[in-house]
């Protein structure tokens, strides 16, 4: 009988849960997350001493891997945040709060505000990334609508809705955007800032796709509205998979979403994505990408009230 992922000694014991997450963010040794040092490190053997705690002899201060990281001042153990982070990775259409709060044994608004750190370590952090695609890669690109506008009138068509716009590479990664309006311009920025011009760029025949795609080596269309969705390799049926995916999360497991933490649920759908089984990545290794993420990713609990429809 094979043998459970669950069962690891990481998932239980919290000695092991430090080593884990040592050697995924100090692949070659400890880093004095104060100044930066990587000599005149040591381990503190006291018996009183916390788990995994270290004292940089450069700038004589203590610290574990959890400082500067998602994990910083959390009172919640190691290994149940690891616990927390292969249910979410391995979830395909997410999991929600209250079954985490159930599974974990924490208390709900916990399992809530730890959900949204981990998403945190699932977003790119803000860094600058490369173009997608490139050449002889296909970028498929579309627009989907979520939830209702805080305040806004509902009517016919999307405008109460949420827009979110989804570039898709063959055999590659996605990266999903929460726009205030699609149009030409905005979704101009984000194909310019984020897919390399000789990359073959796959839309549907909206109107805005076609002052946008001139600046691509080529641009190929599907016309939906003449009921056409693929004609050989030319489609978005890629895209539109993952919308699938995305909509049954949304919709299915978490049921509702605010405008302001709706940026944080796509970098999680994205990561999913980006790092599936098709891309040789399993649940245990994406797991482990997830743990390498968790560095310079605070993210503190807001007690003052926020102000109705703001958005991150």
């Amino acid at each position: 009988m094979s043998k459970s992922v669950l069962n690891a000694k990481h998932f239980h014991d919290e000695q092991a849960a430090y080593k884990f997450v040592e050697a995924r963010v100090w692949p070659n040794g400890p880093i004095c997350p104060h100044c930066g040092g990587v000599e005149r490190i040591s381990k503190m053997q006291g018996e009183s001493t916390r788990i995994g705690t270290y004292k940089c002899y450069q700038c004589r201060k203590k610290f574990t891997v959890k400082v500067g990281t998602i994990f910083e001042s959390s009172h919640i153990e190691l290994k149940v945040w690891l616990q927390a982070m292969f249910l979410m990775s391995s979830s395909k259409k997410g999991i929600s709060a209250n079954q985490l709060h159930r599974t974990l044994g924490v208390t709900l608004k916990t399992a809530w505000f730890l959900a949204h750190r981990l998403r945190e370590a699932m977003s790119d952090g803000g860094a600058v990334l490369p173009p997608m695609g490139g050449k002889g890669s296909a970028v498929e690109v579309d627009e989907t609508y979520y939830g209702y506008k805080l305040g806004a009138k509902v009517k016919r068509g999307p405008a109460h809705k949420h827009a979110i716009v989804s570039l898709v590479e063959r055999n590659g990664e996605v990266r999903s955007f929460h726009v205030r309006n699609v149009n030409s311009t905005t979704v101009g920025l984000l194909l310019d800032r984020h897919i390399a011009l000789d990359s073959h760029l796959m839309t549907d025949d909206a109107n805005l796709y076609k002052s946008i795609s001139l600046d691509f080596d080529k641009h190929s269309t599907v016309n939906h509205g003449a009921g056409e969705y693929a004609r050989g390799a030319i489609t978005t049926n890629t895209v539109e998979g993952y919308f699938s995916v995305l909509k049954r999360g949304l919709n299915g497991v978490y049921q509702h979403v605010s405008e302001h933490h709706l940026k944080r649920y796509l970098w999680e759908f994205d990561f999913r994505h980006s790092n599936r089984i098709a891309t040789g990545c399993d649940d245990v290794a994406r797991t482990d990408r997830m743990v390498k993420g968790i560095v310079g990713k605070r993210l503190t609990y807001q007690t003052t009230r926020r102000r109705i429809g703001a958005t991150a």
